[in-house]
C-alpha cells in the first residue's frame, strides 16, 4: 500500500480501504507518521486561532440529528433574526483583541436569501477591514451567491460533509450528499477557500469515519481548513443520549486527516469542552493546528479563553500569525 506519508505527498485518490488501514495502525506508528507529515508542511508549535459567532440563531428547516438549531427539535434554542452589521463587527473587534486571526460567521439557514446575503457581505467587508480573515457558513449556495460573497472579500466558506456518504441519510433527510458537494463546487469555482470537515461520535462505524476522511481527501482540491468535530450531545436532539466516541479514536481521526491532507489546516473543533487537556495535547501531536477560541461555538459551550491560553502555554504552542 502506498500511503504517500513519507514526504507528505499530496494525493487525491485515497481509497476507503487505504484510509481504513491508517486507522488500524498501532497508535505510536500512526502518531509518528502524522507528526512527520505535519512537520514537513507546518511549524509544529503554531496553532491557528479562530472565533465563531452565530449571526443568525435557530429556526433552521433542516433536520440534522446533531443540531440544536433545527426547528424540528425542542432544544430551548430560540429562533432569532439576523444580527446587525454593527453588532457583528463589535464581536469581531473583541475576537481580534483576544488573539483570533480568523472570524467565522454562522447562520442557521438551509440557504441564504439574496437580501440576507447582502447584509452578510457588509459584515464580511467590515471583518476584512479589521485585518481579520473572514469565514462564513450559511448553508447551501448557488454559484451566483458564491461569486457575490467572493466579491465582498470572503476568504473561507465552511460547508461540512458531516459523515460518510453511506451514513449521511441516517443523520439528515432534508438534503442529500450531492447537495453538499454542489455547494463546495460553487465555492471553489468562485475562488473562495474551502473549510470542510465532519462530526464524529454520532453512532457511525469505524468504516464510516474512514469513509468521511476518504471523501474529504479525494476532493479535487483538499479543503484548506478541515474541522474535525466531536459530537456535542444536546438534549432534545435525536442524538442526545447516544454512546460517545472513545477519546483515542478521536485522536486517530485527527491523525488520519493530517496524513491524507498534508497541507490542510486541521481544526480541533467542537467538543473540546468535554476533552481533557491530555486528549487535546494528543490531538496537537496528531497534527491538529487550529482551534476555535472563545466561550461558545454557535450555541454549545467551548472552553473559556483562559483555559485555552493556559493549555497552549503549557504545551509551548503559540498562535499562528
Amino acid at each position: 500500500m502506498s500511503t504517500g506519508h513519507a514526504n507528505g505527498m499530496i494525493r487525491h485518490d485515497w481509497t476507503r480501504d487505504e484510509v481504513g488501514a491508517l486507522f488500524k495502525l498501532p497508535f505510536p506508528e500512526l502518531m509518528f507518521r502524522a507528526q512527520a507529515v505535519h512537520r514537513s508542511h507546518f511549524d509544529p508549535a503554531a496553532v491557528q486561532i479562530s472565533t465563531l459567532l452565530s449571526i443568525k440563531t435557530g429556526g433552521c428547516p433542516e433536520d440534522c440529528a446533531y443540531c440544536p438549531q433545527s426547528a424540528a427539535y425542542a432544544t430551548g434554542v430560540k429562533a432569532e433574526k439576523l444580527m446587525s452589521v454593527d453588532a457583528v463587527l463589535a464581536e469581531a473587534r473583541a475576537a481580534r483583541s483576544a488573539g483570533a486571526s480568523r472570524f467565522c460567521m454562522g447562520a442557521a439557514w438551509r440557504e441564504p436569501k439574496d437580501r440576507d446575503l447582502e447584509q452578510v457581505c457588509a459584515m464580511v467587508e467590515g471583518v476584512r477591514a479589521l485585518g481579520l480573515e473572514s469565514c462564513a457558513t450559511l448553508g447551501m449556495l448557488t454559484e451566483a451567491q458564491a461569486k457575490r460573497l467572493k466579491a465582498s472579500g470572503l476568504d473561507y466558506y465552511n460547508h461540512n460533509l458531516d459523515t460518510s456518504p453511506e451514513f449521511y441519510g441516517e443523520i439528515i433527510t432534508t438534503r442529500v450528499y450531492q447537495d453538499r458537494l454542489d455547494t463546495l463546487s460553487a465555492v471553489r469555482s468562485a475562488g473562495i477557500h474551502v473549510c470542510c470537515g465532519g462530526i464524529v461520535g454520532m453512532g457511525e462505524s469505524d468504516d464510516d469515519r474512514a469513509g468521511l476522511i476518504a471523501a474529504l481527501a479525494s476532493l479535487p482540491q483538499h479543503p484548506e481548513s478541515v474541522p474535525i468535530n466531536m459530537l456535542v450531545q444536546v438534549e432534545g436532539t435525536p442524538l442526545s443520549g447516544s454512546n460517545g466516541l472513545d477519546a483515542l479514536d478521536f485522536v486517530r481521526t485527527i491523525a488520519v486527516a493530517r496524513i491524507t491532507m498534508p497541507r490542510s489546516v486541521v481544526r480541533l473543533s467542537a467538543g473540546r469542552e468535554d476533552m481533557s487537556d491530555e486528549t487535546q495535547a494528543l490531538c496537537f501531536l496528531a497534527g491538529a493546528n487550529s482551534i476555535f477560541y472563545g466561550p461558545k461555538l454557535l450555541t454549545t459551550p467551548n472552553p473559556g479563553r483562559d483555559r485555552d491560553m493556559r493549555l497552549l502555554d503549557r504545551l509551548g504552542l503559540k498562535p499562528m500569525r
